[in-house]
């Protein structure tokens, strides 16, 4: 469109050129009309185009954005897939004496809007990724985000929970991340008030369980940051439904991170609570044999820029149940990952990364551990 456009704005100003040669033709009253045209077909383009990466309908401006990711990796000991379970580590079913594998189903596409109202402004989310299909690695659209905002205040559709620590969320190059934090997208209605520096958050939730609940989840959080520091505390409150029988399902989250020199970033989380299992990256069952089961877990992770194209990090993450939950042949009460990585930022849109990603989980019954880990590479272009 824009360059429809420029060569609508070419011909108008070559002929508005052309006419000082031929002055005895023109007349001042021909000369105003063309600089009115050329006037007019600007607004247009300002009006269709909007700013850098949106375009307008009517009073709605539109943003498409996403990114397009390539992913290879390599799992020395089991296979881990396009997510990088780690519950799949000491499965027979997934051993493995070294395999290769490749993904682009990270790769994802939202399209946002913002339009003025007599209400305020009125946003949109909508947002995809690529990890429906089957287990053979098939590429489908899978929803992520879908949501209608109304002002600063309320959130109306599927966004992440309210409970889960996304500022403080470690970064890793596969898709999940460490084990030990909180990873949901459930439909809510939340309400956001900021005073300087604290926000408060509240959200009436859908159950996000292996078993739905008949019973809405209620959370709240209390957040604090400055230039050089983030503290947030979150709770949650709601009920699991398992073969017909309800179970409380409750949680605190706490999370804060710190930046004590140019570049540098520490971070940690720490999540406890009941029934939680479905709720964190290790999906634990939140029930087993008729109780609840009770869950710690936690991630750190330290950051560092180097120059203005390198980062690097490392992050560790934890999970502890007090009941174990079956994989297959296999249940486990704990859960640990490493992550140790490096993002280069070839350009302001692409990115070149690497990762080293080291799992160990325990099998419940007998007491042994088993351990597994991977190598993965990736090119993502954002637009």
């Amino acid at each position: 469109m824009n360059q429809v456009h420029k060569g609508r704005f070419a011909l108008a100003a070559a002929a508005l050129a052309g006419s000082a040669g031929l002055a005895q033709a023109d007349t001042s009253s021909e000369l105003q009309e063309l600089r009115a045209r050329v006037e007019a077909l600007e607004a247009e383009n300002q009006q269709v185009t909007g700013a850098p990466g949106d375009f307008r309908l009517g009073n709605t401006t539109i943003d498409i954005y996403g990114y397009v990711k390539a992913d290879f990796f390599y799992d020395f000991d089991s296979n881990l897939g396009d997510f990088a379970v780690v519950t799949n580590i000491g499965e027979p079913a997934n051993a493995t004496d070294g395999n290769f594998g490749a993904t682009v189903r990270q790769s994802r596409l939202g399209v946002r809007t913002s339009t003025q109202s007599d209400f305020g402004e009125i946003g949109s989310q909508l947002e995809f990724d690529l990890f429906n299909g089957g287990a053979n690695g098939t590429s489908e659209l899978r929803l992520r985000h879908a949501n209608v905002t109304l002002g600063d205040n309320w959130l109306i559709g599927q966004y992440w929970t309210n409970f889960m620590p996304l500022n403080e969320y470690p970064t890793s190059v596969e898709f999940n991340g460490p084990v030990g934090i909180t990873f949901a997208r459930v439909p809510q209605i939340r309400y956001t008030n900021t005073w300087g520096q604290t926000t408060f958050s509240a959200s009436l939730e859908e159950s996000f369980n292996e078993t739905a609940s008949t019973d809405p989840v209620v959370t709240a959080a209390l957040s604090h940051s400055t230039d050089r520091f983030t503290a947030r505390i979150a709770g949650l409150a709601g009920t699991v439904d398992v073969g017909g029988q309800e179970f409380d399902q409750t949680g605190v989250t706490l999370s804060g991170s710190v930046r004590p020199w140019d570049g540098g970033l520490f971070q940690a989380t720490y999540v406890d609570g009941e029934a939680l299992g479905p709720l964190l990256i290790g999906f634990g069952d939140a029930v087993v044999g008729g109780q609840a089961n009770d869950v710690e877990g936690y991630t750190l992770e330290f950051r560092q820029d180097i120059g203005r194209k390198w980062n690097v990090g490392i992050a560790y993450g934890r999970e502890d149940y007090d009941l174990p939950t079956s994989t297959g042949t296999l249940a486990f009460t704990e859960l640990e990952t490493v992550h140790v990585n490096a993002f280069y930022n070839a350009t302001d849109n692409l990115t070149f990364s690497a990762e080293y990603l080291f799992g160990e989980r325990n099998d419940a019954a007998s007491g042994s551990t088993f351990d597994g880990d991977r190598v993965q590479f990736a090119v993502q272009l954002n637009f």
